[in-house]
This record gives structure tokens, sequence and C-alpha cells, in this order.
């Protein structure tokens, strides 16, 4: 099979279109040909060197996103057959033609959906369900802020807000950017994209969002940093943060007194390195939880354009430029 390899660390020149052997599937995986990889932030990073994957992948493949058709089961798999149209979340080595997997890692693709579509899906809104309604504890009714509402687990996490009964903050650097996204997810459906959007300034947000929220009780936060104290400053007594990522550095002091008399949290989640177990739970939670609401019209992935799978290189560049505003996604016809 074709697969996108990572000989030495570099530029996204660095991707070299590569034949490695046909993998087969042990006694509860499944065979899948991959027809569509969503392009992610980690996959970048992977091939500047960093972010390698977890032991029994191989290192010099990238991928984390793929939806295909399964072609090959393994002798005690019982839950799919082939022809069965799934997607997942895997952890590495989806920039190739053919994957194996656990068949209970796998999850369904909605009914009517295209390939390109079901990959634009997994890592977005696994993330954004697990940190604010697993992890978060997110309740109906209550406030959640996603602070960078504008990347891709943001803009699923605003969908998942709204759609399962809370309200949501979004912040950005801009108010054209928060007016693009209110736009954004009012043509997906939604009858608006968030119940509060805030300019995230040199001052921050925390005061903005007592005074209009009464307080957060859940944030999404991808900044990482320099942003805690004023997530921290921003959540109600007892709220809960929980990180998702450091973009804008891991550092920072924080005051321990604050958390304990204020009896907040402060909970750290990555999807990458989960344990089999757990990315099985998830993958269920999905085809009972989520798959009917995106089958209903209720949640839809943002998806930006498609490239053919020959032109991951290019991929890349496009992501690096940042210009796209949804899911890139490697197409195989």
């Amino acid at each position: 099979m074709r697969a996108w390899l990572i000989e030495e660390p570099g530029a996204p020149e660095a991707l070299q279109l590569s034949e490695l052997d046909t993998p087969k599937p042990g006694p509860q995986e499944v065979r899948v040909d991959i027809r569509a990889i969503g392009i992610n932030r980690a996959d970048l990073i992977q091939r500047k060197g960093g972010y390698p994957p977890p032991k029994g992948f191989d290192p010099r493949c990238p991928g984390l996103e793929y939806a295909g058709e399964v072609v090959e089961v393994g002798d005690r798999v019982i839950g799919r057959r082939v022809g069965d149209r799934v997607m997942g979340l895997i952890g590495g080595a989806a920039y190739a033609e053919q994957l194996v997997t656990h068949e209970r890692d796998t999850l369904d693709i909605p009914a009517h959906y295209d390939y390109a579509q079901a990959a634009a899906i997994p890592e977005a809104f696994l993330t954004a369900y697990r940190a604010l309604f697993l992890v978060g504890e997110l309740a109906p009714g209550q406030w959640a802020l996603v602070r960078g509402a504008t990347s891709g687990v943001g803009q699923a996490g605003l969908q998942l807000i709204r759609t399962l009964g809370a309200r949501s903050i979004a912040t950005s650097r801009s108010q054209a950017r928060l007016d693009d996204l209110d736009a954004r997810l009012r043509a997906l459906g939604h009858d608006r994209g968030f119940d509060l959007g805030l300019v995230d300034g040199d001052d921050g947000v925390a005061e903005q969002v007592h005074a209009e929220a009464g307080g957060a009780h859940v944030i999404m936060d991808f900044v990482g940093g320099p942003a805690l104290k004023d997530n921290l400053d921003a959540l109600r007594d007892e709220g809960r943060q929980v990180q998702v990522g450091v973009i804008g550095g891991p550092r920072t002091d924080i005051n321990m007194g604050k958390l304990l008399m204020r009896r907040l949290s402060v909970m750290a989640m990555t999807m990458r390195s989960l344990p089999i177990e757990r990315k099985i739970m998830l993958a269920q939670l999905f085809n009972d939880r989520l798959r009917p609401l995106f089958e209903a019209g209720r949640l839809r992935p943002v998806l930006d354009r498609t490239f053919d799978f020959t032109e991951a290189v290019e991929a890349h560049r496009t992501m690096e430029e940042g210009e796209h505003a949804g899911k890139l996604v490697l197409l195989r016809e």
C-alpha cells in the first residue's frame, strides 16, 4: 500500500509518498480501506519532529483521523463485517491507504454522510464532547466558555453546547473573527452561533463573563499558561477548567489559595494517548449519543476543502498558512 512517511523532520516537503506492507488485522481488529483522512495540527507537529505517536504505531507515518470501509476482519470480530462504513481516531499512521484498528474503536458513519464529511467529525467532536460533558460535567442551562472558539474543536464545542441545552461564551482575538464564526455556525442551521461573544484582549474576559453571565461553570481552553489566571477569575465558585491545548505556552504561576478557597478544578486531557479501553468507551458513546444528532442535522462538521491523497504536502502548506475555515481532508476517490 502507499503511505506518507516522514524520514527526516522538516517542512511540508518532508512528507514522502512511499510503499509499505499492507497491515494484517489481529483477532479483534478490522482492516479499513481508507477513503478520507482528516488533517490536524498534531500532524504538522509530528512532521516537524514533535508529538510522537504512542508505542505500536510507525513514528514515520502521521495521521489521527480517518473514514473508510472495512475490507477484512479478524477471526474474533463480532460487531463489524466487510463492507461496513466506519470512521475514527487512531494513534497514528492514518496517512495511508489501509489501517488496522480494534473493531470497537470504530465509529459508525452517520447515514447520508460521504467519506470527506465523515473524516471531519471524530477529532473535533470527540475532543469537545469529552472535554465539556465528560470531564467538565457541563449540565443543561449552565454556561461554558470556549477560549479559542474559532478552532475546529471550538466550533464543534459551540455546536454541542447549544444542541445539548447549555449556554455558550465564545472568545476570539477580534470581533471580525467572532462575527465570521457566528455567521458560519448559523449557515450550518443553528439559530445563532453562541450566546455571548467576547473579544479576548490584553485585559482578558473575566470581568465581562461575570457581568454578563455570572461566571462560567466550565471552561474549555486551548491557550494554556497565559490564559490560566483570567480563566480562574472567569469561573464561578466550584467551576471547572478543562485544558485541551497549550498553543500560547505551557508555563505560568498559579494561586493555589484561589483554587482552595473557591473550590475550583483544573483538569487536562488528550485523546491520542488514551488506553484502548477508554477509546472504546468514547466510540460507543459517540455511536449511541452523537451519531443520531448528526443524522438529524442538529450537529454538522465544518469542512473547508478536500485534497487528493497525493497532495498531502499541499494540504500541510495550506494548514500552515492558516487561512482555512474548517477541516482539511485528503480524499481517495
